[in-house]
């Protein structure tokens, strides 16, 4: 699905959809048709707003969680929202929780899929080897459970992305913050409701990391989809969509 890009004072986002705002924050190597099922379900409801992190030109100095969650605050100045409910997954959740964290009374509903800040298996134990196709094409697949959804389309476009030596860079030096950016000591300062969705067979941020995110944020639900690995809403986007709405529903907007 092709979605239009808006370019608005140095930020680069798409805007769907109207009423309450949702606003979806991608992975280290997410592209927008990582969420094509969950903005064809929440459009006809909800305002979709997916601000797209600049991950592969952003400043070598602010390339890490801090610097990506800055970027996010001043996207949600600029567009001056309130009452947000944010979907991060993978990197994305992370960099949610560090906006959550700074800005508890703009974000009314927290849900996170697959998100790192507690630990992470990035790249299934490895960064990129630039140049070798066979091996993005066998790390791409060891994020889903079922190898037939790394299709080539996708693997191609992480094999441009890493043999880019400057956007190579910057992945390895937002990885590596991720990795050293452990948030079990704050995580707990986090009231806003708070949904989990995990794959039962992540292997990137396995289930004991889903329990301890459950463990630590006291307003938190918990859902497993079995068959499911690092990124349910496109392994399952059935259920995942589900659970999603039921959520949504369940925590209004005061």
């Amino acid at each position: 699905m092709d979605y239009q890009v808006i370019e608005e004072a140095g930020f680069k986002y798409v805007d769907v959809g109207q009423g309450e705002t949702v606003m979806l924050l991608h992975g280290l190597f997410g592209a927008l048709s990582n969420w094509d099922t969950v903005i064809t379900e929440l459009r006809e409801r909800y305002r979709v707003l997916i601000p797209i992190m600049p991950i592969f030109d952003i400043s070598i100095k602010s390339a890490s969680i801090d610097g990506l969650a800055n970027y996010i605050e001043g996207f949600v100045n600029l567009k001056k929202l309130e009452n947000l409910t944010i979907l991060g997954n993978s990197l994305g959740g992370h960099v949610g929780l560090v906006y959550t964290l700074r800005n508890p009374s703009k974000v009314k509903r927290l849900a996170l899929t697959g998100s790192s800040g507690l630990f992470e298996n990035s790249m299934g134990g490895s960064f990129p080897k630039r140049g070798s196709y066979e091996y993005i094409r066998e790390k791409v697949a060891y994020t889903f459970y079922s190898p037939a959804t790394a299709t080539k389309e996708l693997i191609d476009e992480v094999f441009n992305i890493v043999k880019d030596i400057s956007k190579c860079i910057r992945i390895i030096a937002i990885a590596r913050s991720a990795q050293r950016h452990n948030m079990a000591h704050d995580i707990g300062k986090i009231k806003t409701p708070t949904l989990l969705i995990w794959g039962l067979n992540d292997t990137i941020t396995p289930a004991a990391v889903a329990h301890e995110f459950n463990a630590l944020i006291e307003n938190s639900t918990l859902y497993f989809i079995d068959k499911c690995c690092h990124a349910p809403m496109m392994e399952h986007p059935q259920k995942f969509n589900e659970l999603f709405m039921n959520f949504l529903r369940a925590n209004p907007l005061k």
